[in-house]
């Protein structure tokens, strides 16, 4: 038998034991209500993709100012709390483990999709050029320009992530992924096509980090740091954000300043898959080789290639996106070789069951 790694066995997560080495991506799905509530079809659709060694869920806001699209939910309110908590409850009883993202859209936003009062911030006033924002019932619009955030906002979004992290406990996740990744407020921070700033949260790779580091710190201090992972892309294209000269070592910075808080992983994504700049493999290795715990790779795999990086210690976990949508027995299926059903692109961030959890399953019923 071979003793080589493979994404289907047990891995020990901080103090979490998972059932395998695969990840069920991130994945925007707007199936909450139009006050971004989690309704009981999600709870269907994580519950039945239990058999991932872990899931993170689709971006969800941690304050009414970082609702961006339509239908995500938030986890900023006690109903919120209420509804996640049955849709933990599914992945617990299937024997699965699950952290919540946590993404703050910042200038990726519109004022029809967030609740009233709420305000479409951003580190600098520079509005997305070539983005647009779906709105139920107007279609696509253009994204405003956004706020300018004061130090006084800057605190403030720095105390919501820290409740919204404790909610998120409290709710039944395992932990919280922080998404500093594809365009949303942190990285809108880190990137200085976006950041501008000349104040203490601009200018050095330092000073633009500033923001995603004291959120961590925030977020560490709450539920603590074996609970905390956190999403980066660094080269990635994506809400009219790219690649930048000096990005090695501002994610060099960054991920030796994480590696000190010693949380439990890191997302590293790769948006070459979806037309993007492919990630440098010196960022790759750097990652690999600063950061001493959990590496989360994300982009594109096969269970071929995620098995070949995980032989090949690039990473720890491999994370699957829309696989896991048309399959909600991706596991099984990989691991006995069999067909995976194509998704349906047009329901993707359609409401209602359509699409979302009437995806059939070859995998048989235990008893």
């Amino acid at each position: 038998m071979s003793t080589e790694k493979n994404i289907f066995e047990p891995y020990t997560l901080g103090n979490i034991q998972l059932k395998n080495r695969i990840v069920m991506c991130p994945l925007t799905r707007s199936r909450a209500t139009a006050d971004h509530i989690p309704t009981p079809i999600m709870a269907a659709y994580y519950g039945e993709r239990a058999t991932a060694g872990l899931i993170i869920t689709e971006g969800t806001a941690p304050s009414p100012n970082g609702v961006g699209y339509p239908r995500i939910p938030g986890i900023y309110n006690e109903e919120q709390v209420q509804h996640w908590k049955v849709v933990t409850d599914a992945v617990h009883t299937n024997g699965g483990k699950i952290f919540l993202q946590m993404m703050h859209t910042g200038r990726v936003s519109h004022p029809d999709n967030m609740p009233e009062g709420s305000t479409v911030y951003a580190p600098s006033a520079i509005q997305p050029e070539e983005t647009k924002m779906y709105v139920d019932g107007k279609g696509e619009l253009e994204i405003p320009k956004p706020t300018a955030m004061e130090v006084e906002d800057i605190k403030h979004v720095i105390e919501e992530y820290a409740q919204a992290a404790k909610n998120a406990i409290a709710a039944g996740f395992d932990g919280v992924e922080v998404h500093a990744a594809n365009g949303y407020l942190l990285d809108q921070f880190q990137n200085p096509g976006t950041n501008t700033r000349t104040d203490s949260y601009g200018g050095s790779d330092e000073n633009r980090c500033r923001l995603t580091l004291e959120v961590i710190d925030s977020v560490v201090t709450a539920i603590g740091k074996e609970k905390v992972g956190i999403r980066i892309s660094p080269n990635g294209a994506m809400n009219d954000l790219g690649p930048f000269e000096g990005q090695k070592e501002t994610y060099t910075y960054l991920t030796e300043e994480l590696a000190k808080r010693d949380i439990v992983y890191m997302h590293l994504v790769n948006h070459e898959a979806m037309g993007a700049p492919a990630l440098p493999y010196n960022i790759r290795e750097m990652v690999r080789s600063t950061f001493p715990n959990t590496v989360i790779l994300s982009g594109g795999y096969d269970k071929e290639s995620a098995n070949n990086d995980v032989q090949d210690d690039k990473g720890d976990l491999v994370a699957f996106g829309r696989p896991f949508i048309s399959n909600p027995d991706l596991v099984y299926r990989m691991k006995e070789n069999e067909q995976l059903a194509d998704p349906n692109p047009d329901t993707f961030y359609t409401p209602g069951k359509e699409g979302y959890i009437d995806y059939p399953r070859l995998e048989p019923v235990q008893k």
